[in-house]
């Protein structure tokens, strides 16, 4: 029987992925140009479409690799751990200049956030994983947790943004450098740790 407490934690990992705080910086060209209803369309929409792409791996687990691949769902967690670990050193480099320029109306956008933003190695990683350690009701509530928690949190960084750009636009773009530069460490973390669960669940299953 599922239980708040294991929807949570099933939901920690996932949401630190779709940290708002990084998502932000990423889509900050979003996030200056369209308005809250048209942002709020978008996140909407994005994560509609990656709550049932999370799903379907959450449910089928490993045995898309494995089974329909023909790979192994180490060696996915190890290039997923790489290109976090890429993202997160350039961003520590350049920072804010990492952003990306997204144009076109929001129905379009959505698909564009969804992927590469919101769906990745490392999310989609999480969400096998929820899959795995929990009952099917529970991995994905938990993944609903995760994405409702993650839009809501962009959403009122993107009213916070709108509010205080007004008043100090200088000091908008000292956040969106400093948290850029801070939230790669994490993001590092996490790429070197999917590295070693990828490594290790690689050897595991070469040395059986």
């Amino acid at each position: 029987m599922q239980s708040l407490q294991d929807i949570l934690q099933g939901s920690s990992l996932l949401f630190v992925l779709l940290n708002p705080f990084i998502m932000v910086i990423y889509l900050l060209d979003l996030v200056r140009t369209l308005s809250m209803q048209d942002m709020i369309t978008v996140m909407a929409r994005a994560s509609a479409i990656s709550a049932v792409v999370f799903a379907l791996f959450a449910i089928v687990g490993e045995r898309v690799f494995e089974d329909a691949l023909g790979v192994r769902f180490g060696s996915f967690l190890v290039f997923g751990g790489l290109l976090f670990l890429a993202i997160s050193l350039r961003s520590m480099l350049s920072g804010a200049k990492l952003m990306t320029e997204i144009r076109g109306e929001p129905m379009q956008i959505a698909g564009v956030v969804a992927m590469p933003f919101m769906i990745g190695p490392g999310t989609v990683s999480a969400a096998v994983m929820a899959g795995a350690r929990y009952e099917t009701p529970t991995a994905l509530a938990a993944i609903a947790v995760a994405l409702f928690g993650s839009s809501v949190g962009i959403l009122a960084l993107k009213k916070l943004h709108d509010v205080v750009r007004k008043r100090n636009e200088a000091l908008v773009e000292r956040y969106v450098d400093v948290v850029g530069r801070v939230t790669a460490v994490l993001v590092g973390t996490i790429a070197i740790d999917m590295i070693a669960r990828g490594v290790w669940a690689w050897v595991e299953v070469g040395g059986a």
